[in-house]
């Protein structure tokens, strides 16, 4: 069984890569970083290091080799002979690589019938359907028909935490990559054309929506309030941030705000979504993995987005009859990063400004007073 990874960094390498090559699957990446791509092929495998406060453990991914991205003809004959695909190359390269996948698929529906499913390994709500529609641009009237009844576009939820690979974690060799050890991938049930593939920590699951959700406002929005709020108050490390028991108590709150809204929305048993949140928790507590405020916090403009993490969460709450003071106070933190990023004045005035033009809040809006009057607080 064959398996083409668009994409060889850290969620690539460090989380589905993995995972296929554990579940039995001749890995081929496609990559258009040069020496990376070397190296892959050079070691036909690459070291894998979990990392936790208990110490370290070691497994080495085999089974691999790599294709350079700029190689068109290469990268369609893997495609079209591929039995899996998976995409991680980050959202906004989507539209980069839509046209190459295009190109894979009109090989391969001139040479077989057989499905092909496409795990979309990217943090993006409906990327499924985004991907669809950029590869349906590339090709033909005819071939989009055939499209659609052989390629499955699969969303998953993408949870294990990959840092920056410094020096440091590499320990000396530029292939390792570190990861904690979560490891399960929610997917998309309904998306799948032809048979489930059968991969251990492959959780199939419908409706999805609920899943996407989870992860998008409980996952990357507590994340990333403790980054903004750890890096409002001078702290470099996120598990230096979560140890502050006042940050801690915000993000575990707006974490429950977002909970209940779920459980309101979804019918999901609390028990589930609790644990889920004690175990985010310890999991932002990891010191190995020292993964910093700045990266988790990188990007505020697109995290303050009108349907991201942030605003996303707290819209999703009002509707739900939920007030999200303690999102409010989060989304105030990311305000405030974002103007200081920015060089712009910090005043309530901006703020203002930042909430019409990026996260679309009008002034009379439910949230905009709210978030506002915290940022005051963090102004004074």
């Amino acid at each position: 069984m064959k398996a083409v990874i668009y994409g060889a960094g850290n969620i690539g390498r460090g989380f589905i890569g993995a995972l296929l090559s554990q579940a039995g699957y001749e890995v081929i990446f496609i990559d258009i970083g040069k020496q990376l791509v070397d190296a892959l092929n050079r070691e036909k495998s690459y070291p894998l290091r979990i990392l936790s406060n208990e110490g370290h453990e070691d497994t080495e991914i085999r089974g691999i080799c790599a294709i350079n991205g700029k190689d068109g003809a290469a990268t369609s004959e893997a495609i079209a002979g591929s039995d899996l695909m998976a995409t991680a190359v980050g959202a906004n390269l989507l539209s980069a690589i839509a046209p190459k996948i295009a190109e894979g698929l009109r090989l391969r529906f001139r040479r077989s019938e057989a499905p092909l499913n496409i795990l979309i390994a990217e943090n993006l709500m409906d990327a499924g359907q985004i991907l669809h529609d950029l590869v349906g641009k590339c090709l033909s009237e005819g071939e989009r028909r055939i499209m659609d009844k052989r390629v499955g576009f699969v969303e998953t939820s993408i949870g294990r935490m990959v840092p920056t690979q410094t020096e440091e974690l590499r320990a000396g060799n530029p292939l390792r990559i570190c990861v904690e050890s979560y490891d399960l991938l929610p997917v998309d049930r309904d998306a799948f054309k032809g048979n489930l593939p059968l991969i251990d920590k492959m959780l199939p699951y419908s409706p999805f929506k609920y899943y996407l959700k989870r992860k998008m406002y409980i996952h990357n929005m507590g994340h990333c309030i403790c980054a903004y709020m750890g890096m409002y108050t001078g702290k470099q490390y996120i598990w230096e941030a979560i140890a502050n028991p006042g940050i801690e108590l915000v993000v575990r709150k707006a974490m429950e705000e977002s909970m209940r809204a779920l459980i309101a929305e979804y019918a999901i048993p609390a028990r589930e979504i609790v644990a889920h949140i004690d175990d985010l928790l310890l999991r932002f507590g990891n010191r190995a993995l020292a993964d910093t405020c700045l990266r988790v916090g990188k990007d505020p403009g697109r995290k303050l987005g009108a349907e991201d993490r942030l605003i996303g969460a707290a819209k999703n709450c009002l509707a739900q009859g939920i007030s999200p003071v303690n999102i409010c106070t989060g989304t105030a933190a990311a305000l405030y990063c974002y103007i200081k990023e920015n060089e712009i004045t910090q005043s309530r005035e901006t703020a203002l400004g930042v909430l019409r033009d990026i996260s679309e809040l009008p002034e009379n809006h439910a949230l905009t007073g709210s978030i506002l009057d915290m940022y005051d607080h963090l102004i004074m």
